[in-house]
């Protein structure tokens, strides 16, 4: 399905498919979480999708950026995502009603969608029973800076706004913050710089340099502090009407 009917605006996609230390760090997070059936909403250019995807996963990438969509189904064809992997070019609204997942997944999507509590209704009735709806997002609206109005942010979250944002029947299993050395980094941002991109030079320090400190200290935080926050909600045994 490829209607191919909207346009991603943001340019930081490839400014950022580098931040391997960032990926892998978020990735060990979220992965306790995949079932054997994957949706991922806003799947880009397919970067996430490289590193989550594994061999045990039928994992479908859900792009309506009929350019974005075009970009996964080479990798696909190239063998870089696997036969395991399929390209819807629509939203999850538009797949067939009868479409389920164990996972779906929002990884820096649902900032940019106007609906999103709506949006993450569609999804809790797109789950299978005990599946999971995880959100990993850009946190706390004061940093909101250019750079987010520059690549179609809405808004910035925190926990308890995400928490907020609970569809109805969905059980909370996880609110916590991310890279809390980054945080810093974001408020020098937001307060001095006021850069609508980052150069590649800042994305390489804050990936090598902060990270691993990050990965390091959050757990001492409790993952109370952060520059992005991710959300976990899981489905009743039974599944939704």
């Amino acid at each position: 399905m490829m209607d191919g009917a909207y346009a991603y605006p943001g340019g930081e996609l490839e400014l950022f498919e580098q931040a391997r230390n960032w990926k892998r760090y978020w990735a060990a997070r979220i992965r306790p979480f995949l079932g054997e059936t994957v949706a991922e909403v806003g799947a880009g250019i397919g970067t996430n999708t490289r590193t989550l995807i594994s061999s045990r996963t039928r994992w479908t990438c859900i792009e309506p950026d009929g350019a974005l969509a075009a970009r996964i189904e080479r990798l696909i064809a190239q063998r870089q995502l696997g036969a395991n992997c399929a390209v819807q070019g629509t939203t999850l609204a538009g797949l067939p009603p009868s479409s389920r997942f164990d996972t779906i997944l929002y990884i820096d999507v649902l900032e940019h969608i106007v609906d999103d509590r709506g949006e993450l209704a569609e999804a809790a009735r797109r789950l299978n029973p005990q599946g999971y709806l995880v959100v990993l997002s850009p946190a706390h609206q004061w940093l909101f800076t250019a750079f987010d109005s520059a690549i179609g942010h809405v808004r910035r979250y925190t926990a308890k706004s995400l928490r907020a944002l609970s569809p109805p029947g969905l059980r909370p299993r996880l609110f916590q913050y991310l890279d809390s050395v980054g945080l810093l980094a974001s408020l020098a941002n937001a307060v001095i710089l006021k850069a609508s991109l980052p150069t590649p030079a800042q994305v390489q320090l804050w990936d090598r340099a902060m990270v691993p400190l990050s990965r390091f200290l959050d757990p001492l935080t409790g993952f109370r502090v952060g520059k992005s926050v991710l959300a976990v909600w899981q489905a009743p045994e039974t599944a939704a009407p």
